[in-house]
């Protein structure tokens, strides 16, 4: 940990109530992350900025691709700009995996940047912009493990209708490829209670959808010795009262048991969705990769989870131009995406990070052989996506309403939300038809299809059934306009950390040893 100066940072204004920004980069790991910032801010006094320039921003990086970088140091000569017009009067502060890893490299690149913090204390940066602040210096604090556990910090959820919860942080697997494990750490496990507080708490405040995060789901439990805790989890989730969808993400092929997929199968909760990531198809760059597990297993797992839940969307993450990868590697990739028949796929052009093994290997596949697989591969992927997605015109599908799921819905007059396979489905409003709140269900039948969305038109009214979610999107719409609430008890817009445990362990729920 290290405080650096290197050069003055002016003086903020008069004391006044100050709004913050956050801006995420990467994955969902992050989002979530960004709900734990902000949370944090606001419970130092801060509040969100809903219009014009925040006094405050942050930027939760992503050290996952080399354009990572590009996006970062793009944004913040943008925000230098803000910065000088407004006297200094401007506080930047970078967190999360790029600054982890970079450490003082950020500020050596941008000096005026106020506040630099990695993926082990986000809980301090009230702290850091405060002292940035009264010091008039740059603060950079980089811990070398997990200060707090990310759970037990306040947190704003951008949902009331769904939410994130960790099961666990940090990753023990050694893929040649990915950064993560050395800025995150090894996985730390939860404790099972503290899991199911987390979740009882969500739906306590309205939500109906919960999705667990982890950078390996499935190996939760090694922590404390039970391979089997995963679906014990699942099947405990499942029994709480009031929430009717769960997911995760994500596990890896070489951990997924059958013990998962029969919590898959046997938890009405656990929705019909799976992404397994599959990252090649060739069992040879899969060994370069360290993945321990090759496509035959992967394809046998595929089958179990269909076998079981037979309407499941799966979905996969695929890189493209590891290197090493030559044409009879890359065709094994599209010979396994065609017999996958994945719902959707992450598609991403392999790309160098330092300190990576990978990043050091002989054999790296030129840009212009790499962007033509991958052209070739999303392709192939597009089109199978797009006959998956036909065979759902004239399904009935339920439909989890959202927001922001639908750039064109102005335009179209259209609403949007998600099945219970997530596949996303864009609903028109017919004319007299009580118009959903985000987080009511709507049961439909599905008109027509792309590639990646479907669509439901009909004349008739909407079937919408209104839910506790719906209810509770229409309190936080109440306090936000300073328009009386009903009376029943409304979401806390900042969730003041880990609740405590309401009830006992649910039955079944797996137990430390």
């Amino acid at each position: 940990m290290s405080t650096v100066v290197l050069e003055p940072h002016a003086p903020s204004a008069p004391d006044r109530q100050r709004t913050y920004e956050v801006r995420t980069f990467g994955c969902q790991m992050n989002v979530h992350d960004s709900e734990r910032l902000s949370g944090s801010l606001e419970a130092a006094g801060y509040t969100r900025a809903e219009s014009g320039q925040a006094d405050i921003v942050v930027i939760n990086t992503c050290a996952v691709r080399e354009n990572a970088d590009n996006k970062l140091y793009g944004t913040l000569g943008h925000l230098a700009s803000i910065k000088r017009q407004r006297g200094g009067d401007l506080q930047i502060a970078v967190g999360g995996c790029l600054a982890q890893k970079d450490t003082t490299t950020i500020l050596e690149r941008a000096p005026y940047v106020d506040v630099v913090f990695g993926t082990h204390n986000m809980g301090s940066l009230p702290t850091l912009l405060e002292r940035a602040r009264h010091n008039g210096e740059a603060q950079l604090e980089i811990l070398e493990s997990l200060d707090v556990f990310p759970s037990t910090l306040p947190t704003r959820r951008d949902s009331t209708h769904s939410g994130w919860v960790s099961i666990s942080v940090g990753c023990n697997n050694t893929c040649t490829f990915c950064i993560v494990p050395a800025l995150r750490g090894k996985e730390k496990d939860r404790r099972p209670g503290d899991i199911l507080a987390e979740i009882q708490a969500l739906v306590d405040d309205g939500a109906i959808e919960v999705t667990l995060l982890g950078q390996n789901v499935n190996s939760y439990g090694v922590e404390f010795g039970d391979r089997l805790a995963f679906g014990k989890l699942l099947r405990a989730a499942g029994r709480i009262d009031g929430l009717e969808r769960l997911r995760f993400t994500s596990p890896h092929p070489a951990a997924f048991t059958d013990d998962v997929i029969d919590a898959m199968a046997e938890t009405p909760a656990v929705m019909p969705q799976l992404h397994m990531p599959l990252q090649s198809g060739s069992d040879r760059i899969l060994k370069a990769m360290k993945r321990s597990y090759r496509s035959e297993k992967f394809l046998g797992i595929l089958d179990r989870v269909r076998d079981r839940i037979p309407d499941a969307a799966i979905s996969t993450d695929i890189i493209v131009g590891f290197p090493g990868e030559t044409d009879d590697d890359f065709a094994e990739t599209l010979r396994v995406v065609e017999q996958a028949r994945f719902a959707s796929a992450f598609t991403f052009q392999y790309s160098i990070r330092p300190g990576t093994p990978a990043a050091t290997m002989p054999d790296q596949v030129p840009k212009e052989v790499v962007q033509e697989r991958y052209e070739r591969l999303t392709a192939l992927q597009d089109a199978i996506s797009a006959t998956e997605n036909q065979r759902q015109v004239g399904r009935e599908v339920q439909v989890l309403i959202s927001t922001g799921e639908g750039r064109k819905n102005a335009e179209t007059d259209r609403i949007s939300g998600r099945a219970a396979d997530s596949r996303l489905v864009h609903l028109s409003v017919p004319a007299g038809s009580e118009v959903p709140r985000p987080g009511d269900i709507v049961t439909t039948t599905i008109t027509q299809a792309a590639s990646f969305h479907l669509i439901a038109d009909h004349d008739e009214p909407l079937r919408i059934r209104r839910t506790r979610a719906g209810d509770a999107w229409d309190r936080a719409q109440a306090e936000s306009c300073a328009a009386p609430a009903p009376a029943t008890a409304g979401p806390r817009p900042v969730s003041l950390g880990l609740p405590g445990l309401r009830a006992a362990v649910a039955e079944g729920a797996p137990r430390p040893a």
